[in-house]
C-alpha cells in the first residue's frame, strides 16, 4: 500500500503545473458551493470574477482567427460556473449574516449596492433588468443564433474544403505536412463552432439563473429577516433586497462582459485584422463617410435649441477625422501612381548579400508593360478600366479560339517612351505601340476623306491609318466615318489582335492540360479513351498548335477528339497527317469561320498549269522543290488576289488540292497573313463554289 501511495505521489509530482490547472480549479469552484466563505474571500474572488471578464473580453477583442481562442467553450463554461458558485456563496453569507447589516457579505456587494444604485433597492431591481434585458434578449440571442448557423455552415463547408486541400496536394502547390495541418485546422475549426454553438446555451441559462438567483434572495431573505430575526418587514426588505440586489449586480456585469466576448467571437468575419482593426478600418477610414456626418451633426448643431457646444464639438472632431482621412487617402493615390510603382518591390536589396535562386525571376507567358503615362488606365481609383478590358479580351479569347490564354502580367517600364507600350509573350516583344490618356484615336477604315484636326499615327492592331483627336471632335469624326476608339480600347484591341495571331504559341503544356482537363469534365468517357492511352498530351499540342497556326479555333474539342481516336487508331502518329484529317472533320465549322453562314464560296484558285507545276514541285519523291522565283511570283500573286478580295468586301480564300495545301499554307503565310488555304476535301457537300479570281501568268523561265 505504502508503495503504491509513493508511485501515485511520484506520478502527480512529475505531472506539469498546467496539468493539474483544470482539474483543481473545477474542485475549488465545487467547494464554493458547499463551503462557506468568509466575506474578505468573497471580495476577492467577485474581483477576480470581473478582472477574468475583462480578461476574456480584451482575449476576444485582439484574437485574429477563432482558432486563436479555441479555449473559449471551455472558458465560458468555466466563468459561468464561477460566477454561478459565486451566487451560490454569497447567498449563504446573504441569508445566514443579512440581518447583521449591508457589509455581511463583503464590501464588494456593499459597494455596488450604495454606489451603483444609490443604496435604493427599486432603481437596482430596474438596473438589473436592464443588464438583464440587454444580455439575454440581445446579445445572448443573437450571439445564439450566430453560432448555429456558424456551426451549420461551417460543417456544410467542410467537403469543399477538404477537396480544395486534396487537389492542392495533387498540384503540388503544398506537400503532405502543410496539408495535414490544413485538415487539421478544417475540423479544429468545425469543432469550435459545434461547440461555440452549444456553449452558448451556458450564457443564456446563466441569465436565467440570475433572475431566479435573485427572486429567491429577496423572497428567503425576507422571510428569514422577518421570522427567525424578528426584524420589522422595511428593515428586512431595506437589507435583504439591497444585498440581493448588489449580489446580483456583481455577478450581471461579469455575465455581460462574457456575453459580448461570446458574440465577438462567433461575429467575426476575416482572419486577417482584430476586432478593433476591422472598425477602426472600415468605419473611420472613408473620408466622405465622416465628411458627411460631420456636415449633418453641424447643420443639427446650429438649430435654435439645441445644445450648440456638444454638437458643433462633435462635428468639428468628425471634420478634422474626414480631414486628415482624405490626406492620407491622397498620399497612397500618389504613391500609386508614382513611376515604378506597378511590379516594382518596395524592399531595397542588399549589395552585399550573396546571390541566391530567389534572384532569378520567371519569364512572364504574357506581358504587358506601360509607360508611366498610361499607369492611370489600370488604376481603378482614377476611372482606369484597363484591366477589366483585358479580362473581356481572355474571356472572348476562351469563347471564340477555345482554351483560355495566360493572365497578362502588367508592370511599368521606364525604358519606355512615357506614352509607349509593349507586349511581350515569353518574353519577346510581339506588339509596340502608342496611346495617350485623355485623347481618343480616330481610325480611317477606307472610305473616310474629311481631315481631322490632330496627330497623325497608325492603329497598332491592324496598320490602318489614324489621328489622335480631342473629345471635342468624336462626333465629327464618327459622322465623317471614322472610327473613334480610347486609349485603352486601342492598348486592348491591339492586345487581343496580338493573342489571336500568336494563339499557337500561347497554347503551352500547362494549358494543354487544363484543355484537356476541362473537355473531360464535359465529355469523361470519350477523353478516357483517347487521352493519353491512344494520343499523347504533347501530340495533341502539336495538333492543336498546327490548328491555331492556321487560326482554326479549337472550341469543338469533342469533333477533334473523336477525329484523332479515329485516325490514331488506324497506326497514323504524325502530327501534320493527323490535322490534315481533322481539318477534314472541321470542315464546316472552318468554311463557317471564314465566310459566315453563306452556301456559295467565291474563292481564289491556281491557274491549272501553274497548279501542275506547284503540285509536281511540292510532292517530289526527293522532297519539295519549289523553284524560288515560281514562289516569290506566286506569293505576290496571292497577296495581291487577297487585298482584291477584301477591298470587295469578300474573304480572300485560296482552293488548292489536298496534297499541296499544308505547304501551300506555310508558303503564303507571311506574303498574305489573312488569305486561307482551304483544299478541296474541305468543301462541305453543302455549299458550292465560285472561282472569284485565278493565280497565274507570267512565270520565270
Amino acid at each position: 500500500m505504502n508503495a503504491q501511495l509513493q508511485q501515485f505521489r511520484g506520478a502527480v509530482g512529475r505531472l506539469p503545473a498546467q496539468h493539474l490547472a483544470a482539474p483543481l480549479v473545477v474542485m475549488l469552484i465545487l467547494a464554493m458551493m458547499v463551503l462557506p466563505l468568509p466575506p474578505l474571500a468573497l471580495d476577492l474572488l467577485f474581483t477576480f470574477n470581473i478582472a477574468l471578464a475583462l480578461i476574456v473580453m480584451m482575449v476576444s477583442a485582439y484574437m485574429v482567427r477563432p482558432l486563436d481562442f479555441a479555449a473559449f467553450p471551455v472558458v465560458l463554461l468555466m466563468t459561468t460556473m464561477l460566477r454561478l458558485s459565486l451566487n451560490v456563496a454569497s447567498t449563504r453569507v446573504v441569508l445566514m449574516d443579512g440581518h447583521t447589516g449591508s457589509a455581511a457579505a463583503g464590501q464588494v456587494i456593499e459597494s455596488f449596492g450604495h454606489f451603483l444604485i444609490g443604496g435604493n433597492f427599486a432603481v437596482g431591481l430596474i438596473v438589473f433588468l436592464i443588464l438583464v434585458v440587454i444580455n439575454f434578449v440581445v446579445v445572448t440571442k443573437g450571439a445564439e443564433r450566430i453560432a448555429e448557423v456558424g456551426a451549420r455552415f461551417t460543417l456544410d463547408a467542410m467537403p469543399g474544403k477538404q477537396m480544395a486541400i486534396d487537389a492542392d496536394l495533387n498540384a503540388g502547390l503544398i506537400d503532405e505536412k502543410e496539408a495535414k495541418r490544413r485538415r487539421s485546422e478544417v475540423g479544429d475549426e468545425a469543432e469550435f463552432y459545434g461547440s461555440m454553438d452549444g456553449a452558448s446555451k451556458f450564457v443564456r441559462g446563466d441569465a436565467m439563473a440570475g433572475i431566479l438567483i435573485l427572486l429567491i434572495n429577496i423572497v428567503g431573505g425576507m422571510i428569514i429577516g422577518v421570522v427567525q430575526h424578528g426584524l420589522p418587514v422595511s428593515q428586512a426588505a431595506n437589507t435583504y433586497v439591497l444585498l440581493a440586489v448588489g449580489d446580483a449586480l456583481v455577478a450581471q456585469i461579469p455575465s455581460l462582459l462574457i456575453s459580448v466576448s461570446a458574440a465577438m467571437v462567433v461575429s467575426r468575419v476575416g482572419k486577417e485584422q482584430d476586432f478593433g482593426s476591422q472598425v477602426a478600418g472600415q468605419m473611420f477610414q472613408s473620408s466622405r463617410a465622416l465628411g458627411i456626418t460631420a456636415g449633418v451633426i453641424g447643420v443639427l448643431g446650429l438649430i435654435p435649441g439645441m445644445p450648440h457646444l456638444v454638437f458643433l464639438t462633435i462635428a468639428a472632431l468628425l471634420g478634422w477625422g474626414a480631414w486628415w482621412a482624405y490626406r492620407r487617402e491622397q498620399r497612397e493615390q500618389a504613391k500609386q501612381a508614382s513611376p515604378g510603382s506597378l511590379g516594382a518591390s518596395d524592399a531595397v536589396p542588399d549589395p552585399n548579400a550573396e546571390a541566391s535562386w530567389g534572384d532569378l525571376q520567371p519569364v512572364d507567358a504574357l506581358g504587358l508593360e506601360v509607360g508611366y503615362r498610361l499607369i492611370q488606365l489600370v488604376d481603378r481609383e482614377r476611372q482606369g478600366d484597363l484591366l477589366a478590358r483585358i479580362k473581356g479580351v481572355r474571356r472572348k479569347f476562351a469563347q471564340e479560339v477555345g482554351f483560355l490564354p495566360p493572365a497578362v502580367h502588367i508592370r511599368d517600364n521606364l525604358e519606355l517612351k512615357p506614352s509607349a507600350y509593349r507586349i511581350t509573350l515569353r518574353g519577346a516583344v510581339i506588339g509596340e505601340g502608342e496611346a495617350f490618356p485623355g485623347l481618343h484615336l480616330a481610325i480611317n477604315p477606307g472610305h473616310a476623306s474629311t481631315p481631322l484636326q490632330g496627330s497623325v499615327a497608325t492603329d497598332p492592331a491592324f496598320g490602318l491609318p489614324a489621328v489622335w483627336i480631342d473629345e471635342h471632335q468624336r462626333e465629327t469624326a464618327q459622322m465623317s466615318g471614322y472610327t473613334v476608339v480610347d486609349s485603352s480600347t486601342v492598348v486592348a484591341t491591339h492586345l487581343s489582335h496580338s493573342i489571336q495571331v500568336h494563339a499557337a504559341r500561347l497554347l503551352g503544356r500547362v494549358e494543354t492540360q487544363q484543355l484537356v482537363e476541362h473537355v473531360t469534365q464535359l465529355a469523361p468517357q470519350l477523353m478516357e479513351d483517347v487521352v493519353p492511352k491512344m494520343i499523347s498530351v504533347p501530340t495533341l499540342q502539336k495538333v492543336l498548335q498546327l490548328l491555331l497556326e492556321e487560326s482554326v479555333h479549337i472550341r469543338d474539342m469533342r469533333t477533334i477528339v473523336e477525329a484523332l481516336s479515329e485516325h490514331a487508331g488506324a497506326g497514323i502518329s504524325d502530327p501534320a497527317e493527323l490535322v490534315r484529317r481533322v481539318r477534314v472533320a472541321l470542315a464546316p465549322a472552318i468554311v463557317q469561320q471564314i465566310y459566315g453562314p453563306v452556301k456559295e464560296l467565291e474563292v481564289i484558285a491556281l491557274e491549272p498549269e501553274l497548279e501542275r507545276l506547284v503540285t509536281q514541285a511540292l510532292t517530289s519523291a526527293h522532297g519539295p522543290a519549289l523553284d524560288p522565283g515560281v514562289a516569290d511570283t506566286l506569293a505576290h500573286s496571292a497577296a495581291d488576289a487577297s487585298r482584291q478580295q477584301e477591298e470587295l468586301g469578300l474573304p480572300a480564300c485560296l482552293l488548292v488540292p489536298d496534297a499541296i495545301r499544308p505547304a501551300m499554307a506555310r508558303l503564303l503565310r507571311r506574303a498574305a497573313p489573312r488569305l486561307a488555304v482551304l483544299g478541296h476535301s474541305e468543301i462541305p457537300d453543302t455549299h458550292t463554289i465560285r472561282i472569284a479570281s485565278i493565280l497565274g501568268g507570267a512565270l520565270p523561265a
